[in-house]
């Protein structure tokens, strides 16, 4: 009995494999059925064209279906249905003209968990759009006037200096400083203090923040997204859910004295514009249930920490390893600077009368292309795009990285060429493709923040050093290829600052 079970088994487990690849093999099932929907490689049963992806660097791969496919395309991660959009006028067209349409955020299930629908990175709807309008806004002017927050970013800068001047010219791994510094300058802005660089807890905190990307872009947490049912075999999943617990206590202990010395006639940091505009709501018209909650506030908080200081932090150590692998730019930068400023402090107001320093610095974010993927997105309804169906509930990619390295766009895409963002009378142009933010309502909300960390960073340092390889390391040794992370870093590598005269 037991063997003729078996054999009906077999013979039933041959019938659905048979089925399966008769239908894969049908040109009624993917060609008719799918003319109008985006064109793309032909998926395998059940695991659609996971295998065809490098999950490791996901963005090689649909670069390659960009070119086989055009700007618009779509692939299949096991029964999951995604589009790509690649090109700078289709990315533009899509995130831009059609931003209603394609403006949904695509969570993935482990970042559901987490969010719980609130912040400004995962969520949808109105209380995304009143978040994502608060932390704009607050960003730059967070109620104590134009320069406040300049006026922080300023005073990490002068931290920074002072711990570099510290190592005398021996070899530092930049990962350690930048990052630190990175993170202090946005806790000096969103919480209105800073931490000791030798805080333990401060070390912590931000190895945590560095974790939760690296985690969340595991390929067992990527199964994990599109199988949720293998939960409880994922190892990463509940580390990851740990290690957002421990931040999102510690998050809880850094507002409780903001709360008890809140002064609503002062504002000193984003939280403080919070929670005055949640008391203001609360007392004009007795609003209890708006959107200005501890849950949004806490996890908003936790968004803008973690996303500027593991993206602000690689691309300043990118942009210090190009002026050790470069140091001919590196001189003209220098130049630059003692001719404008006379060794005075920087300011932002000086970027108009700095566009080779401006310029370096915009490079670096396209050439690095630390974020080559967009954070996902999600339609919103059905939409014929460029002549293609594509539904509600979509998922879609933007491949920031091919609009990084077009060839139509950029006279040597694969170098480093600071000219890339100036005319010929040397004057800073910003170009249509520099895409490091993404574009359109889902741009990144913190971009005025960590833009202005990198112009001050970026330019006090290179007023005060001469950054240099190691000894017995040459310039042309320095390596360039990035290590594939959520966020494209550099290399491990150690570089020497010498203090100016």
């Amino acid at each position: 009995m037991d063997t003729l079970l078996g054999s009906l088994t077999s013979v039933s487990l041959v019938g659905a494999l048979l089925a399966l690849l008769l239908v894969y093999l049908s040109p009624w099932s993917w060609s008719k059925t799918k003319k109008r929907e985006p064109p793309g490689p032909r998926p395998l049963p059940l695991l659609g064209n996971l295998l065809q992806l490098d999950l490791k660097g996901p963005q090689n791969t649909m670069m390659k279906l960009h070119k086989e496919f055009g700007s618009v395309f779509q692939i299949l991660l096991g029964p999951k249905k995604v589009v790509v959009l690649a090109g700078v006028q289709t990315l533009q067209e899509a995130l831009v003209d059609h931003g209603e349409e394609f403006g949904h955020r695509d969570a993935p299930r482990i970042m559901q968990e987490i969010s719980q629908g609130h912040g400004v990175v995962w969520p949808n709807g109105p209380s995304w759009r009143e978040m994502k309008g608060f932390c704009v806004a607050a960003l730059q002017d967070f109620g104590a006037g134009p320069t406040a927050c300049e006026e922080r970013i300023l005073e990490e800068s002068q931290q920074l200096v002072a711990a570099i001047r510290e190592l005398g010219g021996e070899p530092f791994q930049t990962a350690g400083p930048l990052t630190l510094a990175a993170c202090n300058a946005i806790c000096l802005v969103v919480l209105g203090r800073r931490f000791q660089y030798d805080d333990p807890q401060f070390a912590t905190m931000v190895e945590r923040y560095r974790q939760v990307p690296l985690l969340a872009g595991s390929p067992s947490l990527q199964l994990y997204n599109l199988l949720p049912s293998l939960g409880k075999w994922i190892r990463n999943r509940q580390e990851l859910l740990d290690i957002c617990k421990q931040n999102q206590e510690q998050c809880v202990e850094l507002l409780a004295p903001l709360r008890d010395s809140l002064e609503p006639q002062i504002s000193r940091s984003l939280v403080d514009a919070f929670l005055i505009k949640k008391k203001n709501l609360e007392q004009d018209s007795g609003d209890t249930d708006s959107h200005y909650h501890d849950e949004n506030l806490n996890a908003t908080v936790q968004n803008l920490i973690g996303a500027g200081t593991d993206a602000t932090g690689t691309t300043l150590r990118w942009a210090l390893l190009f002026m050790a692998k470069f140091p001919h730019i590196q001189d003209q930068v220098q130049q630059e600077l003692s001719s404008v400023t006379g060794g005075r402090q920087v300011r932002l107001q000086d970027r108009i009368n700095l566009p080779l320093s401006n310029a370096v610095i915009h490079e670096t974010q396209r050439f690095a292309n630390i974020a080559p993927i967009s954070v996902p997105h999600r339609t919103s309804r059905d939409v014929t795009f460029q002549g293609h169906i594509i539904e509600k509930g979509t998922t879609v990619i933007p491949l920031l990285t091919s609009a990084h390295f077009d060839p139509h766009q950029w006279d040597t895409p694969h170098s480093f060429n600071p000219a890339h963002f100036l005319d010929p009378d040397g004057r800073f142009v910003l170009r249509e493709a520099f895409l490091p933010f993404s574009a359109g309502q889902r741009g990144c909300a913190g971009q005025h923040l960590a833009k202005s960390i990198l112009f001050i960073f970026f330019t006090s340092l290179l007023q005060q050093f001469r950054f240099t390889p190691p000894p017995g390391v040459s310039e042309e040794q320095l390596d360039l290829s990035p290590r594939q992370l959520p966020f494209l870093s550099p290399q491990h590598h150690t570089l020497c600052a010498r203090q100016l005269c």
